[in-house]
């Protein structure tokens, strides 16, 4: 708490310098800026999401890339209503946080998890899993997750019709 309080009144004096002109970076501060790297918003491109790894109207903004050492990335991905990813894993695992709609996740074997604004969801290295919109309402996530030799996320197949379905008696047929 009390960091948080420290923080908070370091960016309160930091602001009032820079408001009034005052402000001079030291040594230290104008070697940080060197290292920072900001990717505005609305630099990258939106894609859309392959048919062959998704059904349906999918939308990926890209959000950062890890440079080594790193590993993470990260991307905020838009599903229509009806839109899901295909069955996948990720070698070391995969944090979602839901921004907007109504969506679903479901592990392999597991119930289908409605998930909502808010929410974030943690599916293990190695977990087969899928995510998506519900059928009526679109749903935005933010996905980050680390490579492991270079390869984020393994594919495999599709969700079916009728695996959707089963959250949605009646919606397909």
């Amino acid at each position: 708490m009390s960091l948080s309080l420290l923080a908070s009144a370091c960016a309160r004096v930091n602001q009032a310098r820079v408001a009034s002109g005052s402000y001079a970076p030291s040594a230290a501060s104008s070697k940080q800026s060197q290292t920072i790297n900001i990717t505005r918003s609305g630099s990258q491109p939106s894609s859309k999401g392959s048919a062959e790894y998704f059904t349906g109207s999918v939308r990926i903004d890209p959000l950062f890339q890890a440079k080594d050492p790193a590993r993470a990335l990260g991307a905020s991905v838009t599903f229509e209503p009806g839109a899901r990813i295909a069955w996948h894993t990720h070698p070391l695992g995969q944090t979602l946080i839901v921004t907007a709609g109504c969506g679903l996740v479901q592990s392999w074997g597991g119930p289908i998890e409605e998930i909502r604004p808010g929410d974030v969801i943690w599916c293990p290295p190695g977990e087969k899993h899928w995510h998506g919109a519900t059928a009526t309402t679109a749903m935005t996530h933010i996905a980050i997750q680390e490579q492991l030799d270079g390869k984020p996320v393994d594919w495999m197949e599709q969700v079916s019709d009728e695996q959707y379905a089963v959250s949605f008696p009646g919606a397909y047929g």
